[in-house]
């Protein structure tokens, strides 16, 4: 087919760029911090609380943000799922995050969202307390503290584990990559297919969600540091 039919189409809009990699910052400063303990762990709570503000934000942009970003764009029944497994997937199945893409999606916001949820209220008995830790019963943050520390950390690492093994599979053997795409938001299409508004005004609305998202961040931590008073 002649480069002339072919038809560049930006499917990731600049706001869900910026979070996808500063979500992989963060989790991986998450990762680190949490192995070296210690005074790094001043780092590991900066980086749960920064992983809590771009998950709300994601949460709400998967309803206002660009067309691909949009959760409807990639919420597939399991009969889309069984025909994108069978290769008959038709070229929108492939625009944003195919089926198979949106379970690990979906699935690394779940865990994610557990994992930090569950490090508001996690103490390491020693001299690192979750702000929200003082309003639940010690046996319950014990129980808390156990899936942050053991269960939760180990499903999140094999999620990413998955996650990459994905990427590398589709780069090397489908030869689609996935990463440039997520760098400048464009792919390329033999046919037309809707694109993400991706504008000034989509940007900045996305900057006040995020500011926004952080303000709530803070005043969680500041509400749980009054309740440990």
């Amino acid at each position: 087919m002649s480069v002339s039919n072919m038809h560049t189409v930006r499917i990731w809009d600049l706001p869900t760029r910026l979070f996808h990699w500063a979500l992989v910052i963060c989790v991986f400063g998450l990762l680190v911090t949490a192995n070296i303990g210690g005074n790094a762990m001043n780092w590991h709570f900066r980086f749960g609380y920064s992983v809590l503000t771009l998950l709300l934000f994601r949460i709400i942009w998967g309803f206002i943000g660009g067309r691909w970003s949009r959760f409807v764009s990639f919420a597939y029944s399991p009969s889309s799922l069984l025909r994108h497994l069978r290769g008959d997937s038709p070229p929108a199945f492939n625009a944003g995050h195919s089926p198979t893409g949106a379970l690990s999606v979906f699935a690394l916001l779940l865990v994610l969202l557990a994992q930090v949820g569950s490090g508001l209220f996690a103490d390491d008995d020693i001299a690192f307390a979750g702000p929200l830790s003082a309003l639940v019963s010690s046996g319950t943050v014990s129980l808390i503290t156990g899936y942050h520390k053991e269960v939760g950390k180990v499903i999140l690492i094999a999620l990413i584990a998955l996650h990459l093994l994905a990427i590398g599979y589709y780069k090397w053997v489908r030869k689609k990559d996935l990463i440039r795409p997520m760098v400048d938001g464009d792919k390329v299409f033999s046919k037309s297919i809707e694109s993400s508004k991706d504008t000034v005004a989509t940007r900045l609305l996305a900057l006040g969600l995020l500011v926004l998202c952080a303000f709530g961040v803070n005043r969680l931590i500041e509400f749980g540091a009054s309740i440990g008073f």
